[in-house]
């Protein structure tokens, strides 16, 4: 009777074993299969990649570098034209077999603010040259709000700053929980 009931005790024993093995607190180093940018991710959309460092857990390797991970888009907003850069977060939902839940990788896309500023400044610069040359004092006062207006025009049709994570971007996230064999 022990020795039938030993092998099944056994098969138990590995596989809660197995449920669990990359604890809370791992660190995961990963390598972004293709870019992905706020302009066009959408939260939910998933996204593959592959382990750029092994995963050690006490002293044993439990996923080799190389071997391949899923995740998922959880924030993507996209830039506006003359303010608020874009915004894009990613978690990991797998390695190898595993389940995992991890922190966020966040990016954000440049500031607008100084690119702006040099943007309608110089071209309120610019106009108030060109109207003090044509029209004095009275031209100069023209041509810098026409030139601001040049340049505000010029800052909203080049202004979107997205967040991007690009291709073979090497992102470390963290577990939060331990992770648990896909069936």
């Amino acid at each position: 009777m022990l020795r039938r009931i030993l092998p099944i005790v056994v098969a138990l024993l590995a596989t809660s074993l197995a449920l669990a093995q990359i604890p809370a607190g791992t660190a995961i180093t990963v390598r972004i299969g293709s870019e992905i940018s706020s302009a066009t991710a959408q939260v939910g959309q998933s996204f593959e990649g592959t382990l750029a460092k092994d995963v050690v857990v006490g002293g044993k390797t439990v996923a080799k570098a190389g071997s391949p991970v899923r995740g998922k888009v959880t924030l993507a907003k996209s830039s506006g034209r003359l303010h608020a850069p874009g915004q894009l977060s990613i978690r990991l939902t797998s390695v190898q077999s595993n389940t995992v839940a991890t922190s966020s990788y966040h990016v954000q896309g440049k500031g607008h603010t100084k690119g702006n500023a040099t943007k309608i400044g110089g071209g309120a610069a610019a106009g108030a040259l060109i109207g003090a040359l044509a029209g004095g004092g009275k031209g100069a006062a023209i041509g810098t709000l026409a030139g601001a207006g040049a340049g505000t025009g010029v800052a909203a049709a080049t202004g979107k700053e997205e967040a991007v994570i690009p291709s073979e971007k090497v992102v470390t996230f963290t577990t939060t929980t331990a992770s648990t064999k896909k069936h």
